[in-house]
């Protein structure tokens, strides 16, 4: 809320950072970290946001902490918390089900099994499924027609 006050009072807009793993799979706060008037990186996979901040010259000591649910003092990775995989292995299950490449040819690049990349793929349907609301607009109430205003 304080982003938005004072982007509203300077004329700015809010910059949101999720990367495409975390906006598709719904890891976001609707009203926290998902509250955003654009997102600049959402369609980059997690390791491109890597490689992206390693080409910026971001500090390896910044690059190299694990992404964390910053939500529970309990210390948790991203990957215990909710993917259940590394990014890399994680952003490479999410391209082959994005892109209809067979679990075999994925669990290949990934060092996992077919048996387990079908579990992933379903993982990512049923996160993709109970987190819908999350991507949702905002509804308008209007009044039935013909009724009084």
């Amino acid at each position: 809320m304080m982003e938005y006050h004072h982007a509203d009072r300077l004329h700015y807009a809010v910059a949101g950072t999720p990367n495409l793993l975390e906006y598709d799979q719904g890891f976001f706060v609707k009203q926290g970290d998902g509250a955003a008037d654009f997102k600049p990186i959402a369609h980059l996979y997690k390791t491109q946001v890597y490689q992206l901040a390693e080409s910026l010259g971001v500090p390896e000591e910044i690059r190299s902490q694990p992404p964390t649910t910053a939500t529970f003092s309990l210390p948790q990775t991203q990957e215990e918390f909710f993917f259940g995989l590394p990014h890399g292995p994680m952003d490479l299950c999410l391209y082959g089900r994005n892109h209809d490449v067979p679990p075999a040819e994925v669990a290949a690049a990934t060092g996992l099994t077919a048996a387990q990349v079908e579990r992933v793929y379903r993982d990512i349907d049923q996160k993709r499924r109970t987190t819908r609301p999350l991507h949702l607009g905002p509804l308008l109430v209007r009044p039935t027609p013909g009724t009084d205003d």
